[in-house]
């Protein structure tokens, strides 16, 4: 009997697509004759088709069937995914452009960063900067690496490179507020390692994404937003709280000093109140804020939600940054020089200088822990599983199909060795369907002819009344 296969898209081990009137799965380069398992073909069907496809398989090695690939026996050859020739230039020139930025930041560790110190002799600024360095090289690997990690290589510097840019003008301020002679060639080789990263960043940023049929398929997009919903609002909703508290509790001091003298007398002060120092510092400050909730919000709404994750886990490392560094400093010996009293003067009076830090930086720490843990959510939990348009199933762009339909009917069940599967990654707002609505994604199929009947049909318990679930 005659019957007409249409594969849709291929993994590495397992192919999907539809025979005459249903949606089924088979073994790659194996006989079409009978699917290992069938659906109907109905928009319900395919939903269900796609998803048990998703679990078998990783969603790196789906690819959408090659309508031009040569058929060799009952197979066809491997379909090969979207060639696109200036993404390899561009992620060599991103990561290399973060590799210089890195070295001239190591670079400006060791000179006079500002006020004739550099920054290796002051282990509060080292660590941050260490942190920042760290997070722009292991995004130069990732870049380097290419394939799904050149774009969470790209949005991992990209939430980076945004909020440290208010610190480093914060930095930049100083001098200008302070005069000339506060600026190092420390200063100078940092501000233009950060320049250098911020450009490999937005380089990396604009390669658009390849497209695929796995959940993480975001349609060749560089930027692919959606609205949360159904279990992932409240998760969304928190996450934005957290970064617009986050961003609030920067403001506030953060230090706090006691001064005590042999007789007893105390002073108690706080410094670093956001909008206390001068103009361009205050300046550098809002944008640290303002970027902060920006990409915060941004990374709410990104789709897949775990790209989302790495564009936050960004913007986190800064802001994480700052709180190690405020730490190390109270654990750092004061010098009273630094409150207008000499060496001579402090040891007349007997004083001594305690450092702490204000509730503002503890209610910030929280904020940022609450950021972590919803960065963690978003990388870990799972997700919805896309599903593209299936033809047949009069699907178009923006169809909300029910991915959780369960299976129908399973054949030869057996077939799958328990190796092969893997859990669905579902995500509510991954979908990405065609949105070239004329199209036919089944784009490659192949007519077998057999000598048994059942092998050219579909058996008729396929579509029984009494649906059942594969364990």
């Amino acid at each position: 009997m005659l019957d007409k296969v249409t594969i849709a898209y291929r993994g590495a081990t397992y192919e999907i697509g539809r025979g005459r009137d249903y949606f089924g799965i088979w073994t790659v380069d194996a006989s079409r004759s009978q699917p290992l398992e069938w659906w109907p073909q109905t928009q319900e069907g395919w939903s269900a088709a796609w998803t048990r496809f998703a679990i078998l398989e990783a969603p790196d090695a789906i690819t959408p069937a090659d309508s031009n690939a040569s058929r060799t026996g009952v197979g066809f050859a491997p379909a090969t995914g979207p060639r696109r020739g200036g993404a390899a230039p561009r992620a060599v020139l991103a990561a290399s452009l973060l590799g210089v930025g890195v070295a001239l930041g190591i670079a400006g560790l060791f000179p006079d960063y500002l006020d004739g110190t550099s920054l290796a002799a002051q282990p509060d600024n080292l660590v941050a900067h260490v942190i920042y360095l760290a997070a722009w090289t292991a995004s130069a690997v990732l870049i380097a690496l290419g394939g799904s990690r050149l774009r969470i290589g790209a949005l991992l510097a990209t939430g980076l490179s945004i909020v440290t840019c208010g610190l480093f003008v914060a930095d930049a301020g100083t001098v200008i507020a302070g005069g000339s002679h506060l600026a190092g060639a420390g200063l100078v080789l940092s501000l233009v390692g950060w320049l250098v990263c911020a450009a490999g960043s937005a380089v990396a940023f604009w390669i658009r994404p390849a497209r695929t049929a796995g959940p993480d398929d975001a349609g060749g997009r560089l930027v692919n937003l959606g609205r949360p919903r159904g279990a992932a609002l409240g998760p969304a909703i928190l996450l934005v709280l957290a970064g617009l508290g986050a961003a609030a509790a920067f403001a506030p001091a953060w230090d706090s000093f006691t001064l005590r003298t042999a007789a007893g007398q105390t002073q108690t002060f706080t410094a670093g109140n956001a909008f206390a120092d001068p103009g361009l510092v205050m300046v550098g400050n809002v944008i640290v804020m303002v970027s902060l909730a920006a990409v915060v919000i941004m990374a709410a709404l990104w789709r897949p939600a775990r790209y989302g994750a790495v564009l936050l886990a960004g913007a986190i490392i800064p802001m994480a940054a700052q709180a190690i560094s405020a730490l190390v400093q109270v654990g750092q010996a004061m010098s009273p020089t630094q409150f207008g009293f000499t060496p001579a003067q402090a040891s007349q009076l007997g004083l001594t200088i305690s450092a702490g830090l204000t509730p503002a930086f503890w209610i910030y720490c929280v904020f940022v822990v609450a950021l972590m843990v919803s960065c963690a959510w978003m990388l870990f939990t799972p997700l919805e599983t896309a599903v593209p348009t299936g033809a047949g199933t009069d699907l178009r762009s923006g169809d909300d199909a029910d991915t959780q339909i369960p299976t129908w009917h399973v054949a030869r069940a057996e077939a799958y060795g328990a190796a092969g599967a893997r859990s669905p990654v579902p995500d509510d707002n991954d979908r990405d369907f065609n949105e070239d609505a004329g199209s036919d994604e089944f784009d490659s199929y192949e007519e077998f002819t057999s000598d048994h009947p059942a092998d050219g049909a579909v058996a008729s318990e396929s579509r029984g009344d009494e649906p059942s679930r594969l364990d």
